[in-house]
């Protein structure tokens, strides 16, 4: 197993850890000359790529690769791998065995907190969400022309090491925002890895929601973790009072339960299955601060 994870960042360097036992070579790329260091150091070959311009590097990855990760966002130009200006990817990448596409539980849009499942038609609200529809298909397609078995992972809200709730009371910027009847889908980071080896491992294509069992309030989430740390939670704030980016509000202007039994029916166990037991977690073993 050749792996390349196009877009090394937060998920993808947990995916890439996740798939190193069962490959001979793990390679991810990144925008940022930056963050070339902390790749090498999560021992993933660092290359750069923004999203356009293949380097030698790149491209002698490419040629090697066995099996794909792509969660670079596609933009208005669409997938980066299916831009006009790129390449074909039968050229690119003749060894593909496999590929995971990320995309969002986005996609689904507004159920009024209803449950969704990957069988739901989906209408996506945001321009973001609709690229993402565009590239999940453009993927979907490819595999299905060339025989290759395509993962699209719709992931949830994403947490873990360094992006959590402790984090954002330690630093003060933790809020209690209430929208009556609001639920929100999220997932450890972690068990985003597991579920692409998982996956990978056996050559499973298809479309899969990557959330765990419990969707919940968000304020919930922050009173929990201000209950493990010992502290008094923030005070609630009225979603319609409160001061929020219009990125944030548009947030909550998508409510809906995701499930995730597709995945659970592969066979797949969740290490983390609700925010509880992942807190509970992240606070013992004193990961939170990443």
């Amino acid at each position: 197993m050749h792996v390349l994870i196009l877009g090394a960042g937060y998920s993808g360097t947990a995916i890439a850890k996740a798939l190193a036992p069962a490959a001979q070579s793990v390679a991810g790329t990144t925008r940022s000359p930056e963050k070339l260091t902390a790749l090498q150091a999560a021992g993933i070959e660092p290359l750069l790529f923004d999203g356009d311009d293949i380097s030698p590097g790149l491209a002698e990855a490419m040629g090697k690769t066995t099996h794909l990760i792509q969660s670079i966002a596609p933009g208005r130009e669409g997938d980066p791998m299916f831009r006009s200006a790129t390449p074909p990817l039968d050229d690119l990448m003749p060894r593909l065995r496999w590929v995971g596409y990320l995309s969002t539980v986005g996609v689904y849009g507004d159920h009024g907190g209803g449950w969704v499942s990957e069988e739901t038609p989906i209408k996506p609200v945001s321009q973001r969400s609709k690229e993402r529809v565009e590239a999940e298909n453009a993927w979907s397609d490819y595999g299905a022309r060339r025989g290759v078995p395509v993962a699209v992972l719709r992931l949830a809200g994403i947490y873990g090491p360094g992006r959590n709730a402790f984090r954002n009371l330690s630093e003060g910027t933790a809020r209690r925002v209430v929208k009556a009847n609001q639920v929100f889908n999220r997932i450890r980071v972690e068990d985003i890895g597991a579920a692409a080896a998982f996956l990978a491992d056996r050559g499973m294509g298809g479309t899969f929601n990557a959330t765990d069992d419990e969707p919940g309030p968000p304020q919930d989430v922050v009173a929990e973790a201000a209950r493990l740390m010992g502290v008094e939670p923030p005070p609630e704030i009225p979603f319609e009072s409160a001061e929020m980016s219009p990125m944030a509000r548009s947030f909550y202007g998508e409510n809906k339960r995701v499930s995730n039994a597709r995945l659970h029916e592969t066979g797949f166990d969740f290490a983390y299955p609700n925010y509880r037991v992942s807190l509970a977690q992240l606070w013992a073993s004193g990961t939170w601060r990443g």
